[in-house]
């Protein structure tokens, strides 16, 4: 990191320490990790270090308690003697550092607490929030829109590395040499979830997580933007205060599975390179691996409940059986229903991929139409459906449509009794 870029982030610090905001120093340090690049993160450490004022021990403890893992990583990054005997650290740090004039005694002297406002502690979300709260589609602001951010590249693998950040190891003594309000950065308790579709169509979905700190101040609401379309991306995030949850279509969801989908969402992204997202989300990234991470237990790669949620299955010969396939069709991703994936359907997938008695075929029209309804009925979807289904049994008896799955599968089927 430059001189100026080390000079800002010791200035900022120091307004840091008067406004005593536990959530605005954790946005702060988001922001600032996800500046670093790898190369750089353990000079910038060392810098801090020898720097050992409370606005350098102030961001070593804001950096450790939010995902640092990709960018200080021992064993990736040579950090040298900084990091190597952790147990005389707190020592090492004060003597670098002045008096502690900003101890819990001394906290009335400087400045008002600002951890009871919410708004002045969210204010530096770059018009986020207000692009958010104007829109009326709220997965369009949240990375369907053209305004999406260049590709992050490769990141390196999201799991859970605990310890293995040396930022965790410095910032934790450097916080017990700082005020009182300091050590409640990243003790949260997430106290509801929430999940469902971003858009009309369900071509987005977002998880949203709520959190308090131990003292009960500053609640908020983490938001993650999971791409349905592209196999389930994280492509945006945010945190807003908790009445932004009423902008929201979202309905209640067990915490410990919203958080392992936005786990999951983002090691996906980590994983894929060149992944297109919202020019917004690297800020944000690495408090909300930290939230996520926060909730107990959670749930990765957990099922989607919208398949056992739906009961309008129609009673009609092969409606079973034709359901099986558009469930296989949908995957792990069954609220994305929208014109475009129900003609890829009937005219391309089906005909493709699926072996399906006479009864399956004749009842699919009617199970995609009763899926439809149940995914909102509307009317361009029936309308795609109405539009493709005639085509359906022609398409299904072109065995030249068939993929080699299909071919194998039909000379593998028991030939009719003649007659």
């Amino acid at each position: 990191m430059s001189t100026t870029a080390f000079t800002t982030a010791i200035t900022q610090a120091r307004d840091l320490l008067r406004w005593r905001s536990p959530l605005r120093t954790e946005l702060w340090a988001a922001r600032l990790a996800a500046g670093l690049e790898p190369d750089a993160a353990a000079l910038f450490a060392r810098e801090l270090v020898n720097d050992g004022t409370p606005e350098a021990r102030l961001t070593l403890a804001a950096l450790s308690v939010v995902d640092m893992a990709p960018l200080a990583d021992p064993d990736d990054v040579d950090t040298g003697d900084v990091f190597a005997d952790p147990d005389i650290l707190p020592d090492r740090l004060r003597a670098l550092g002045q008096p502690d004039m900003l101890s819990e005694a001394s906290e009335g002297r400087d400045g008002p607490d600002h951890s009871e406002a919410p708004d002045e502690a969210l204010g530096e979300r770059d018009d986020v929030g207000e692009a958010l709260g104007k829109s009326e589609d709220v997965g369009e602001a949240l990375g369907k829109s053209e305004d999406v951010g260049e590709a992050l590249g490769e990141i390196d693998d999201v799991g859970d590395r605990g310890e293995a950040s040396a930022y965790t190891t410095m910032g934790r003594a450097a916080m017990r040499t700082l005020p009182a309000w300091v050590a409640r950065m990243g003790r949260v308790t997430c106290d509801g979830a929430w999940y469902g579709c971003a858009d009309r169509y369900g071509q987005q979905t977002l998880a949203a997580l709520r959190f308090r700190y131990d003292n009960g101040k500053e609640p908020h609401l983490l938001v993650v933007g999971i791409d349905q379309v592209n196999g389930g991306l994280a492509v945006d995030a945010l945190v807003e205060e908790v009445k932004f949850l009423d902008d929201l279509d979202l309905q209640p969801a067990d915490p410990a599975v919203v958080a392992g989908r936005v786990l999951d969402a983002f090691e996906l992204t980590g994983r894929v390179m060149g992944a297109m997202v919202a020019d917004t989300l690297p800020a944000v990234r690495p408090l909300a691996l930290a939230r996520a991470r926060v909730v107990p237990h959670p749930i990765r790669q957990a099922p989607d409940e919208t398949v056992t949620a739906f009961q309008d299955l129609p009673d009609l010969p092969g409606a079973r059986e034709a359901f099986e396939k558009l469930v296989e069709f949908v995957g792990d991703r069954p609220r994305w229903w929208s014109p475009g994936r129900v003609s890829t359907f009937f005219t391309s997938w089906l005909p493709r991929e699926a072996v399906l008695s006479d009864e399956a075929i004749a009842a699919m029209p009617a199970v995609a139409r009763a899926w439809t309804r149940f995914h909102g009925d509307h009317p361009e979807v029936l309308a795609q459906v109405d539009a493709d289904a005639p085509r359906l049994p022609a398409l299904m008896a072109d065995d030249s449509l068939a993929g080699l799955a299909k071919r194998i599968a039909l000379t593998q089927r028991p030939s009719a009794p003649d007659r």
